[in-house]
């Protein structure tokens, strides 16, 4: 894996999407709707809603919408089936990628998502043709001073994580440690660091790859034009590649 900081990449991303928080929320609520659809409006009983209220508070997503998005799937308001879709292909470069999708019509969402593979020097896949390349993890980002890493190693790994390691600085000069686990102790890992007091800005269970791919700087302008053109389209929800990203 490469030693770069994840956060910074992040982070960077967050703040590029700072404008676009509309269409952030938007997403979320889709995720919330059919969570809400699958194990009902309670998130003591509900855990993947339980995940996605984390997720939607942590990308400042405001109580009123998320409340609005469970009231609506409760209440059968929200009249679009989604159903989630994963599509695999390959950017410039031989790097893979994989789309996560929510689509209330898979005709469409494939043929957009072909569309902007090609127009951007990809080709779309056929299922499994790169998803063998990644795993699911749990990532958990957490502020921490270093003075506390042991103490914070210590309580993460108690909770079922497998590794904690130094991400360094915000813009504040604060330390992030990335915590690393399985995805299948994601929620109890998340709600143990919570009631240690552990700052958390940003919690998800991701595909993580298990190389990366090093490519010369006009492939790189060229997948980072692919990525956010994916990531700009309505149904996709996430977009995971094995670009190397460091600096």
């Amino acid at each position: 894996m490469s030693g770069h900081s994840k956060w910074n990449n992040i982070k960077r991303k967050k703040e590029a999407a700072d404008a676009k928080k509309g269409a952030i929320f938007t997403k979320i609520g889709r995720e919330i709707a059919v969570a809400v659809r699958e194990g009902g409006a309670d998130p003591d009983s509900n855990r993947k809603l339980k995940d996605l209220i984390a997720k939607a508070k942590s990308n400042n997503m405001p109580n009123d919408n998320i409340q609005r998005s469970i009231q609506r799937a409760a209440g059968g308001q929200d009249g679009a089936n989604f159903e989630e879709i994963t599509y695999e292909g390959y950017g410039p470069s031989g790097t893979a990628i994989l789309v996560r999708c929510l689509s209330d019509n898979r005709n469409r969402t494939a043929g957009d998502v072909r569309h902007l593979f090609d127009r951007r020097g990809g080709n779309l896949g056929t299922t499994g043709c790169v998803s063998f390349m990644f795993n699911a993890r749990s990532r958990i980002y957490v502020v921490a001073d270093e003075a506390d890493e042991d103490q914070l190693m210590m309580d993460a790994l108690e909770a079922g994580a497998e590794d904690v390691k130094n991400d360094g600085e915000n813009e504040d000069g604060e330390t992030i440690f990335e915590i690393d686990a399985a995805p299948d102790v994601f929620t109890e890992l998340r709600d143990a660091l919570e009631a240690a007091s552990y700052q958390i800005i940003e919690a998800e269970v991701v595909q993580v790859p298990d190389t990366y791919v090093q490519v010369d700087e006009e492939s790189r302008l060229k997948i980072e034009s692919l990525i956010e053109s994916l990531e700009d389209h309505d149904d996709v929800q996430a977009v995971y590649h094995n670009m190397d990203e460091a600096d």
